[in-house]
């Protein structure tokens, strides 16, 4: 459970960062996604830990904390 929850801030933050940076999201206190963009990084998310699980053989931190194998 905690490999997942890490996961999501993990790609939550990092795929939010990146969409916002394409799109111009960035403000001062962080970043801030609306419409397309966030139904995009959810999409990223949910596309994330479908190819991590089927795929890849685990997410990353089911990786770094070794509950997938």
């Amino acid at each position: 459970m905690l490999a997942h929850v890490m996961d999501f801030f993990t790609t939550f933050f990092g795929f939010g960062f990146l969409l916002a940076a394409l799109t111009g999201g960035i403000n001062e206190g962080g970043f801030k996604l609306e419409g397309i963009p966030a139904f995009l990084c959810f999409g990223l998310i949910a596309a994330y830990f479908w190819i991590g699980t089927y795929y890849a053989g685990g997410t990353i931190w089911q990786r770094i904390l070794r509950t997938r194998r």
